[in-house]
């Protein structure tokens, strides 16, 4: 059986703390093709997170393997480019530097200097961030930091790139901007995209498929939605579009009926 470009498979995640063991994540897996966005919304404490981490190679699964076009993931690695809520830039680093560091890293012995200053040009210039180059981050929005995360993972060329709420800190209209910015960027680049969220709308939006995970402990995938809505997406015209009406309503059912459950329980 051939496995899919991204591929989890029974993937367990346990923690033990003073002898008390709790189970984050039970038999969770997945495959996800070469191209594709794929958004992973849930409760809080449901382990998004913490599966996202899995496939970053940040935290060990318990038992259970994720492939990576063909290679087993254990460690962290440049084929895996990861942005958090938190932009995690260094302050004392300019704009351009940040993402020159990434690049200087892997690709010191493929690319000459200028190469690496082109390519560092042109990720900063994907995000609209080329003209703040020489900018610290205590000098730019917090928009503009997770424009510059965007661009710092994507120079790294990754086969996958990982979003863990990318845009949970932002206000609305630049949570807006950003996530237009993401589906221009995936259109131009076809990149395989893993996008953790909380919000319905942002899921529907931007995903190809979404997958809603069971509420913990030992969360595990619950449905897997697809969103059949054609390339490039207009959000004013979506807002009254059927089939968008309808994958919203389904991944809001979804989360109210799993909330509800555990209220009951």
């Amino acid at each position: 059986m051939s496995k899919s470009y991204l591929s989890l498979e029974f993937i367990d995640k346990s923690f033990e703390r003073n002898g008390v063991r709790s189970e984050v994540l039970s038999q969770v897996s997945l495959g996800v093709e070469k191209g594709e966005f794929i958004s992973i919304i849930g409760h809080s404490g449901c382990g998004k997170s913490t599966l996202l981490n899995i496939v970053a190679g940040l935290t060990e699964a318990t038992t259970g393997v994720v492939f990576l076009d063909g290679q087993v993931v254990d460690a962290p690695g440049p084929d895996r480019g990861v942005v958090f809520q938190n932009h995690s830039l260094l302050p004392w680093l300019t704009v351009y530097e940040n993402v020159s560091l990434a690049v200087d890293k892997v690709f010191s012995r493929k690319k000459t200097k200028a190469e690496r200053h082109d390519w560092v040009m042109r990720n900063l210039d994907l995000v609209q961030m080329g003209h703040a180059r020489d900018k610290r981050p205590s000098e730019i929005s917090g928009g503009m930091k997770q424009r510059v995360g965007i661009a710092r993972a994507l120079a790294m060329e990754p086969k996958v790139l990982l979003l863990d709420e990318p845009f949970g800190a932002l206000d609305a209209l630049t949570r807006a901007h950003l996530q237009d910015q993401v589906m221009q960027i995936h259109a131009e680049l076809g990149n395989t995209v893993m996008m953790i969220t909380h919000d319905v709308d942002e899921a529907v939006l931007l995903s190809d498929r979404i997958v809603m995970m069971t509420n913990g402990p030992a969360a595990r995938i619950g449905e897997v939605l697809d969103v059949p809505i054609a390339r490039p997406r207009r959000r004013i015209e979506l807002a009254t579009d059927p089939t968008y009406i309808r994958c919203r309503s389904a991944v809001l059912k979804f989360l109210y009926e799993r909330h509800r459950l555990v209220e009951a329980a």
